[in-house]
């Protein structure tokens, strides 16, 4: 097996450490077992090599040999083709996986990002165009909130699609989002509470401390 590389910020301020989305990958990697590495790129000092990985100057891309991928769901779905513990084998649970893996970045996170950005600039509450944002966030939990009551996970087991949603659902946690919506709440607990997560989070966290 080729070697598995993944870059992500040499450095960021305090308050994204733990949400990066390197993170997302991090964790499956450890839930997988893979052996993998982590190189650096400038966050105050973007190059043109990170251009040519990564066209948006962002994080997370991981190298695979000859291949390099950008975009954390892209990297995910080219995890859980390698290994069966992050995705189904039989046609029906790969399927179902990857679709809650799309529903987690184009429905969920595409309502929850923008209401993230206002709340991180504390621009929440009576600011021009909160209520309609969260509005739409609201509506995406209310669905989420009738999938997750009566299932542990969102496909047969454990996968790809539960790091990408609960990574996304973990981040309007952190802004008391989910207050109304306990069945969400119990699955960013049952899904942070898991090893692979813990380790992914501290690793994370010493990676950017460790270049202040």
């Amino acid at each position: 097996m080729a070697e598995l590389t993944l870059t992500t910020f040499d450095w960021v301020p305090e308050l994204p450490r733990g949400y990066v989305r390197d993170l997302r990958i991090r964790w499956a990697l450890e839930e997988a077992g893979l052996p993998y590495r982590v190189e650096n790129a400038a966050f105050s000092d973007r190059q043109p090599g990170h251009f040519s990985h990564q066209p948006f100057g962002q994080v997370p891309w991981l190298t695979d040999g000859d291949t390099s991928i950008f975009e954390s769901g892209a990297i995910l779905l080219h995890l859980g083709e390698k290994s069966d513990v992050l995705m189904p084998t039989d046609d029906k649970g790969r399927s179902e996986t990857i679709a809650w893996l799309f529903a987690a970045l184009n429905s969920v996170e595409a309502a929850s990002l923008p209401w993230t950005i206002f709340q991180f600039h504390g621009l929440a509450g009576d600011t021009p165009g909160w209520k309609p944002l969260n509005d739409f966030l609201n509506a995406r939990l209310k669905h989420m909130e009738s999938v997750l009551a009566d299932r542990e996970w969102l496909a047969v087991s454990f996968s790809i699609a539960d790091i990408a949603m609960a990574d996304v659902l973990r981040l309007v946690d952190r802004f008391d989002g989910l207050a109304a919506c306990p069945a969400c709440r119990d699955y960013v607990t049952r899904a942070t509470a898991r090893p692979a997560f813990a380790k992914a989070h501290a690793d994370q966290i010493a990676h950017f401390a460790a270049a202040d």
